[in-house]
């Protein structure tokens, strides 16, 4: 196996936030979590993950960009963990990482930035480390760290089931168009499941709605933008109710649909094409609704090597 003396490089890999297109969840179960139908598409907005040899059993990060001191640096670090778990999984005690994230996905803001991290980093280490790994058992170690790492690490367009980690490609023709309207602040996906259970949500079917398949598959913008679906944006507008504004100053200026994006507080307008994007991104940047807006794109693609 490769050692700290003969691969001194780094391995680098740019990771992918998400919005949820459909996203359809049960009541509290049991076990505390909540079943699941999501409809996942990954969209041009990436964390970069680095990873470089450390002392064996020594696992440390480094977070840099954007909202970089709101990410925790120890052991309960995502990304570490992901480490952690991928060397204990190999079970070879010669293995440690020193992780460098750069930031641009927006921390606690329903795009999934804790699990691209962590997806980066299982991919980062598992070529750091030269292991004999496969994409499925990837996933499947994901899974151990958050329902959305499976995703973050695949990419494209799927549907989600179970806590949202089983995945199945979902077939989308055609790119589309996103402004993503920032907010100051954070939600905590507990905190907006916790909501979402005391307004008493989640009775509804649990399916991914078939005209929303159906468009992706058309590439029909329209109408994938009339099936959009989130069944925990109230509960995200009951904790945080300014995210009303910003919904409706999308929808005044253009856009084709908006929804929350996951538990939130980030808000994902749908454009009818790239040129109207960019006309809905700069009026929208000067409504003072929003920290900040960004034009993204997708599907693209999960977690993959930068070379």
């Amino acid at each position: 196996m490769a050692s700290p003396v003969t691969e001194p490089e780094a391995i680098r890999v740019r990771v992918a936030g998400k919005v949820n297109l459909a996203l359809r969840s049960g009541p509290r179960r049991p076990d505390g979590y909540h079943s699941l139908a999501t409809v996942f598409q990954a969209v041009s907005l990436f964390d970069e993950v680095e990873a470089t040899w450390a002392e064996p059993g020594r696992f440390t990060v480094k977070v840099m960009g954007e909202q970089a001191a709101q990410v925790p640096t120890g052991d309960e670090n995502l990304a570490v963990r992901a480490a952690r778990l991928l060397a204990a999984a190999a079970a070879k005690p010669s293995l440690g990482a020193e992780l460098v994230i750069r930031k641009s996905i927006p921390v606690a803001g329903g795009m999934a930035g804790g699990s691209a991290d962590a997806a980066g980093a299982l991919l980062a280490c598992a070529v750091l480390w030269d292991l004999d790994v496969s994409p499925d058992e990837l996933r499947t170690l994901g899974a151990q760290l958050g329902a959305d790492v499976p995703f973050c690490l695949a990419g494209g367009t799927a549907l989600g089931t179970g806590r949202g980690d089983q995945l199945a490609p979902v077939l989308s023709r055609g790119s589309y168009h996103w402004v993503l309207a920032f907010s100051d602040g954070e939600l905590s996906t507990p905190a907006v499941f916790g909501k979402f259970d005391e307004l008493g949500l989640g009775a509804g079917r649990l399916e991914a709605p078939p005209e929303l398949l159906n468009a992706l598959v058309s590439g029909d913008v329209a109408a994938l933008g009339r099936t959009l679906v989130n069944d925990l944006e109230p509960a995200a507008l009951a904790l945080r109710p300014e995210l009303g504004q910003v919904l409706e100053a999308g929808r005044d200026l253009g856009a084709v649909a908006s929804i929350v994006s996951g538990s939130g507080p980030t808000v994902a307008f749908l454009a009818a094409n790239e040129s109207d994007a960019v006309d809905l991104s700069v009026k929208l940047s000067g409504e003072s609704v929003c920290r900040a807006v960004k034009r993204v794109s997708g599907p693209v693609p999960g977690a993959r090597l930068v070379v």
